[in-house]
């Protein structure tokens, strides 16, 4: 599998729809796991009020996310693969509860 960056523009009106589409892509996604796998998300703050999000996924090829996106009703902007990764520091521990 080939890791892919997913740009997604201005998906989503609120968190809350977010959180609905991170529901569907997470069940699409286990429906095709031989194909496709979310690794994390990042959502953007695009100013005006909308949030978008740039998605780390491994698939089997870009086809495969586009399927993906279309079944879970995602935007998928801008598909790039990943050359390669430089890890500078290592993801930040999540604070304890």
């Amino acid at each position: 599998m080939q890791t892919y960056v997913i740009l997604r523009r201005n998906g989503w009106s609120s968190g809350g729809e977010l959180e609905e589409a991170a529901g569907r892509s997470k069940q699409v996604g286990d429906e095709m796991s031989d194909d496709i796998r979310w690794i994390r998300s990042y959502v953007l703050d695009e100013g005006a009020g909308p949030v978008g999000t740039v998605c780390i996924y491994q698939a089997s090829s870009p086809e495969a996310i586009r399927e993906h996106a279309k079944r879970a009703d995602l935007p998928a902007d801008e598909i790039v693969p990943v050359a390669d990764t430089v890890v500078v520091r290592p993801d930040p521990e999540p604070a304890s509860a």
